[in-house]
């Protein structure tokens, strides 16, 4: 199962550091390229029968990353946002 993603990993550290350094300048432009990285995804799953279970569940999923990325986030919803990115690969 191909997800057209990338195989290049958004954060190499761990989630400790994440959520011990939020407001760092590095985490704002991970955001930035984690963010556009979602839009694409998106864009590339609209494209898919609207009907399909694989899309719909695909765009839950999506739809809750943007969410973690566009709140103030606790250590969970950190380790959480890792964890919905490393399952898409994208």
């Amino acid at each position: 199962m191909d997800g057209g993603g990338s195989t290049t990993p958004f954060y190499r550290g761990t989630t400790t550091t994440l959520a011990t350094n939020p407001a760092s300048a590095a985490n704002g432009a991970q955001n930035g390229d984690r963010e556009a990285a979602v839009d694409a995804e998106i864009a590339r799953v609209n494209k898919l029968p609207a009907h399909s279970s694989y899309a719909t569940h695909r765009m839950k999923v999506l739809n809750k990353l943007r969410h973690l990325l566009s709140i103030k986030r606790t250590t969970s919803q950190d380790e959480e946002l890792e964890l919905l990115f490393a399952s898409l690969s994208i």
